[in-house]
């Protein structure tokens, strides 16, 4: 029953990529990442995401938003996912 509640979590969580030079502007209080110390970065260090419930933090507006789905393809290419030999 815990999986069906992580699972309707995930349907309504949104993703949004951002700049680097943008995560002086996240609000923390209104994302699930607690501090820049928990956000994951591109490969090159020039974008990260944060995720979110509900409305869409103000600071957010504007930018494309991801399902769980769709961030999950997003992580697994080039710029955010190297295979190690």
């Amino acid at each position: 029953m815990v999986l069906l509640g992580t699972q309707i979590n995930l349907k309504m969580r949104k993703y949004v990529i951002i700049n680097a030079s943008e995560v002086s502007s996240v609000d923390f209080s209104k994302v699930m990442e607690t501090s820049v110390d928990t956000l994951r970065y591109s490969l090159d260090n020039s974008k990260t995401f944060v995720k979110f419930e509900g409305d869409t933090p103000s600071f957010l507006n504007g930018k494309t938003q991801y399902s769980h789905s769709e961030i999950l393809a997003v992580l697994a290419g080039e710029d955010w996912y190297e295979e190690l030999e």
